[in-house]
């Protein structure tokens, strides 16, 4: 096997086996972009397609993801999720970020909204930050990318969706997504119905109460799975489904206000 043939394959492999680790897998990241790119203020717009060009948000959401490809992206790992002990309240979990130095979704995406207010960044790595900042948004609000400590996000426990091998995280990531059997500008436009008031609310909450929803989500979603390997199917997602759309839903608008306030 020649050395060019054996890179390609490596790629290859490479692109066809991450669905099973993304964060809302592809689907559920162009959703949140999707519904983000509706509510975008027209500077913002005019200076994301500065960067971007004709890519749209939804296109750009996966990007993080794909790189992982490239070991020279290696870095990024855990930029995509961020871990906290067991128990915490809403007190003691923004006095824990107040002083978060580590590196981690919740610093980094506090780093990429700074860095992108720079007017000295090249277009090139505004494009990648800006890619980047899409991503992990999306990434904290699927709930098991902000888990608690010890417990690999769900990764580790097995579960059986509907006849397949799966676990808890991948479950969140892509299974329930991909179970109600739409496109993502379809599910955009089944769930993607806001108020005004809605969105100003939504905004208006800092980045510290996204991820204490999701940490609260997380640990209720882990400690309902009581039995080793449970079946999860139809009960599961009619449980669930309202929780995962409003998650998506919360993640796009929040990014569109978060965009809109960088590029304002």
């Amino acid at each position: 096997m020649n050395n060019r043939f054996f890179k390609i394959l490596v790629l290859s492999l490479c692109f066809y086996c991450p669905l099973q680790s993304f964060a809302w897998g592809m689907y559920g990241h162009r959703i949140v972009g999707e519904i983000a790119e509706s509510y975008l203020s027209k500077k913002a717009k005019k200076e994301i397609r500065k960067i971007l060009g004709n890519e749209s948000l939804a296109m750009a959401s996966n990007w993080a993801d794909f790189i992982k490809s490239d070991t020279s992206y290696r870095y990024l790992d855990t930029w995509h999720y961020v871990n906290f002990k067991k128990g915490l309240n809403c007190a003691d979990f923004s006095a824990v970020l107040s002083v978060d130095t580590s590196v981690n979704a919740y610093t980094k995406i506090n780093f990429l909204a700074g860095e992108l207010k720079r007017q000295t960044l090249t277009n090139e790595t505004k494009q990648m930050y800006l890619r980047l900042l899409i991503h992990f948004v999306g990434d904290i609000h699927q709930p098991l990318h902000v888990s608690p400590e010890g417990t690999t996000g769900g990764n580790d426990i097995k579960v059986t969706w509907f006849s397949q091998a799966s676990n808890l995280h991948r479950v969140w990531d892509s299974h329930l997504v991909e179970y109600q059997q739409l496109s993502y500008t379809e599910h955009v436009k089944a769930i993607n119905h806001t108020t005004r008031a809605q969105r100003d609310l939504l905004q208006n909450q800092p980045l510290c109460e996204w991820l204490f929803e999701s940490y609260t989500l997380a640990q209720v979603l882990h400690d309902e799975i009581t039995t080793p390997n449970p079946r999860l199917g139809y009960e599961y997602n009619f449980k669930h489904v309202a929780t995962m759309n409003d998650q998506l839903l919360k993640g796009g608008v929040r990014l569109a206000g978060m965009l809109n306030e960088i590029f304002r």
